[in-house]
């Protein structure tokens, strides 16, 4: 357990659930517990939360946080454990977890590679993956008449897309698919965080051996290009963590992203009208929304303060954690009015953190947008009577504090079955 902040008994404590079963309850309690509360994360492990929006991108641009885990105390005295359930998010060595010149140099190595005129060149394929995967769908029918939009679609789009991407061969996919559902799981035990660790290490030397071997248009053999030229380009360590971050980060948070927009519609249909009546820019104001009001991550390890830092009053000490939580931020009625639990896609436009802030917003911010937006289009016009086979509330949220969404999305492809009737939902 990591320090519990004993002598600060005036500001809010609120143990997180790592099952994530009221993601959006949780959020809300978050909100108006203050604007700076502790939180607990799974073992007793102590933190911060910045619950507001504008306290929170201010801190994502403050340069006297640090993103680098080496900087959180309780690590570097071995208060955590490497089996901890968390471990796999934070203590890795690539982009997300440097500062300063090297936080630039990792970055400007995948920006190099994943420029806004590439993401773009791959409109035709992202849309061929969605049309090839909404021709099978009727296939995976279960016995019920109804299909799992998960598996079938939503994962597939960007799995496909960022494995492409990286010259993964289609045969290691599965396998990669479970080890990044293990690391952004909250609620494993100590044994499989440690085999997760040592296999996902195998898996992606094995990956970085192939492309040695076998170059390939596709960014693992530009990587090692880039490391070949300059040997000072990427430690051994950051160049297979590079990799896990486009894999993890490149189809995680879409896979989500292509779910909570599609749920949404499915329980909103005046919002739902409004998508399938409208053009392209109608189905990006619908990715918008959805990253606002149900983000896919919906907390992060944000930041380790290099010094005292004090946030609306509270004084946070140097050494200890903050947590991003994204969902409640994405709803602060400060930022996006006194409606912000409302999903409306036609809503003005604030400026939203479902992608980060400051000098780490994510890099794969726009190639998110465009699958997201491909995808549910395609989705809506082939099957434009899309309806849930379930009630909203039977549906099973991923046993994460990071990833939110749910385990399932069970639809019927037509209408006239007896599928459920969508209906608005109120704001949770």
């Amino acid at each position: 357990m990591t320090s519990p902040h004993e002598a600060l008994p005036s500001i809010p404590v609120i143990t997180l659930d790592p099952t994530g079963a009221d993601h959006h309850g949780e959020a809300a309690r978050l909100r108006a517990a203050g604007p700076v509360v502790r939180v607990i994360l799974p073992g007793g492990v102590h933190a911060w939360a910045v619950t507001r929006h504008i306290e929170l991108a201010a801190l994502v641009k403050d340069q006297r946080v640090s993103k680098d885990w080496r900087n959180w105390t309780a690590i570097r005295d071995g208060r955590i454990p490497d089996d901890w359930p968390l471990i796999g998010m934070l203590k890795v060595d690539n982009m997300v977890t440097a500062d300063g010149p090297r936080h630039h140099r990792l970055r400007r190595l995948v920006t190099q590679a994943l420029t806004r005129r590439r993401v773009e060149e791959l409109r035709p394929r992202i849309a061929e993956i969605a049309e090839h995967l909404l021709d099978a769908l009727p296939g995976h029918t279960a016995p019920d008449g109804s299909v799992d939009l998960r598996p079938h679609f939503a994962v597939q789009v960007p799995m496909q897309v960022i494995c492409e991407l990286t010259g993964v061969p289609e045969p290691w996919r599965p396998r990669l698919r479970e080890l990044v559902e293990s690391i952004f799981r909250s609620t494993t035990t100590p044994d499989e965080v440690t085999r997760t660790q040592h296999d996902r290490v195998r898996l992606l030397h094995e990956l970085i051996t192939l492309r040695r071997d076998r170059p390939g248009d596709d960014l693992t053999s530009a990587l090692l290009t880039a490391c070949a030229h300059d040997p000072d380009a990427l430690t051994e360590s950051e160049l297979v963590d590079t990799l896990w971050l486009l894999l993890t980060a490149g189809h995680e948070t879409t896979l989500s992203l292509i779910l909570n927009a599609t749920r949404a519609l499915l329980t909103h249909p005046d919002q739902r009208a409004l998508a399938q009546s409208g053009d392209e820019a109608t189905w990006a104001a619908v990715v918008e929304e959805v990253l606002r009001w149900d983000a896919s991550i919906g907390n992060f390890m944000a930041r380790y303060p290099k010094e005292d830092i004090t946030i609306a009053g509270v004084t946070i000490p140097a050494g200890e954690a903050i947590l991003a939580p994204y969902s409640a931020v994405g709803r602060d009625p400060a930022q996006h009015g006194p409606d912000a639990d409302r999903f409306d896609i036609s809503r003005e436009k604030t400026k939203h953190l479902a992608f980060g802030g400051g000098p780490h917003v994510c890099l794969g911010e726009s190639l998110a947008r465009l699958e997201a937006t491909v995808a549910l289009r395609a989705l809506f016009t082939r099957y434009p009577d899309l309806a849930l086979a379930v009630e909203p509330t039977a549906l099973t949220p991923t046993e994460s504090l990071f990833t939110n969404t749910s385990q399932s999305l069970p639809v019927r492809l037509k209408s006239g079955g007896p599928a459920v009737r969508p209906r608005p939902c109120r704001p949770v």
